[in-house]
């Protein structure tokens, strides 16, 4: 099966935002690409380095909006498409929530973020409440599709669920970049543990993961900090954790290439994780803490 990741740069301007997200996808699939999976809150820019009630008028309900313009993108070229958008889901409730569109453009299903940051630059409690969905799989035309989001990717349980409902690849919409007053060398240790850390959802549960970035630089409307500069290097790793290709972390770039869901299957069976699993020993995974 042929992917895309689009790592896009965004400005203020969200109708050119979408408009170069559709040329994007245009120029994926003249390339052969089934799926194509978009960067995290991908209409606008990442709004969450502020605590402003006006943002909340950028949400949209779903169906709404946005699945009904990238619905018709995706039935007319016959791809699947991940989403990733700030939802209304009524007065006061919002969700960070990723939806999957079918090849005849319908939805074939969502995932609310689970997992919500909140730090400077990244105030996510203050617009998103956690999900309520689980960690289900999405089935479509193209496989059966482990969707979460950004913060999601940090935890290997999510992963595991995900593996165990039976997902076939693990996808991560994300935004996530560097505080311009962070070292190099600080910087070169967040992101080598945040592609390590998903390689090993990849190794752990024997399926390729694709995690799609932003890059490009957003200053902080406050002022309080220097802006985020997203981080790009949107990856694709294989059952092993190989990295199989990988954007850089300073230009936009369609990645495009073919993946092999068969491989799956293969290092499954020399490595068999989950047929050693000591199930009957993890009921404290459950708990916040082990108490002494």
């Amino acid at each position: 099966m042929k992917i895309a990741l689009i790592q896009q740069a965004n400005t203020a301007d969200r109708a050119v935002n979408v408009a170069k997200l559709e040329k994007n996808i245009r120029l994926s699939v003249a390339k052969g690409a089934q799926l194509i999976v978009l960067q995290e809150l991908h209409n606008g820019l990442y709004f969450c380095q502020t605590e402003d009630t006006k943002v909340f008028e950028q949400a949209e309900t779903i169906p709404g909006a946005s699945t009904e313009s990238f619905g018709k993108i995706a039935k007319e070229l016959s791809v699947v498409i991940v989403l990733s958008l700030f939802e209304k889901r009524a007065a006061g409730l919002y969700h960070n929530t990723a939806v999957v569109l079918e090849k005849d453009g319908t939805i074939a299903g969502k995932y609310r973020k689970m997992h919500i940051p909140d730090d400077p630059a990244y105030y996510e409690k203050f617009y998103f409440t956690p999900g309520d969905l689980g960690f289900e799989p999405i089935q479509t035309s193209v496989g059966k599709l482990g969707v979460m989001v950004c913060w999601d990717q940090w935890y290997p349980e999510a992963a595991r669920l995900m593996a165990m409902s039976g997902a076939e690849l693990l996808i991560y919409p994300t935004a996530i970049g560097w505080e311009s007053a962070d070292t190099e060398e600080e910087k070169m240790r967040q992101t080598n543990a945040w592609i390590t850390v998903q390689r090993g959802h990849a190794v752990a549960n024997g399926l390729h993961v694709i995690s799609c970035n932003r890059t490009g630089y957003e200053p902080d409307p406050s002022g309080v900090t220097n802006g985020i500069q997203f981080w790009g290097n949107s990856f694709v790793a294989g059952p092993q954790g190989e990295l199989i290709a990988q954007a850089t972390n300073d230009s936009e770039e369609n990645l495009v290439l073919e993946i092999d869901l068969q491989r799956s299957e293969t290092v499954r069976r020399i490595w068999p994780f989950f047929r050693d699993r000591r199930i009957d020993a993890f009921g404290d995974l459950t708990k916040r803490w082990r108490e002494e």
